[in-house]
């Protein structure tokens, strides 16, 4: 008895919530709105942005780092990898994020097959790498 009476509450909700959603109007300040169209111009002749990725390792030989590279690209597809050469180190970044917390998610993630992994600022990143919350 109690479930069932539990599960008619349950579905009434979400059908009153369903019927709920509608048309959302926005009164957005005039400053607010110039503020954001200078923001939007002064980004959109860059071609590159701010953000951040998760290093996973670090290494001076590049056999490790092919082997390593395919590694984790045959555990997480879905995720874009990619590696730099700041002599002698060979490192190896995931992922593309505008915001730490963002990354954080990812290096959480990542963590137990990658415990040695952090995260890195990157300022040349091209704005159609970023990725969306993981």
């Amino acid at each position: 008895m109690h479930k069932s009476l539990l599960l008619f509450i349950v579905l009434m909700l979400t059908t009153i919530g369903a019927m709920a959603q509608g048309k959302v109007t926005v009164k957005e300040d005039p400053v607010i709105t110039q503020m954001m169209d200078r923001y939007t111009q002064t980004n959109k002749a860059r071609r590159t942005v701010d953000g951040w990725r998760v290093q996973i390792m670090a290494t001076p030989d590049r056999q490790n780092l092919d082997r390593s590279l395919q590694s984790f690209q045959y555990r997480y597809p879905n995720l874009s990898a990619d590696w730099v050469h700041n002599n002698p180190y060979y490192k190896i970044r995931v992922g593309a994020f505008s915001t730490r917390l963002e990354a954080q998610r990812l290096l959480n993630i990542l963590k137990p097959d990658y415990p040695g992994a952090y995260l890195v600022a990157d300022n040349q990143m091209k704005p159609a790498e970023l990725l969306g919350t993981y």
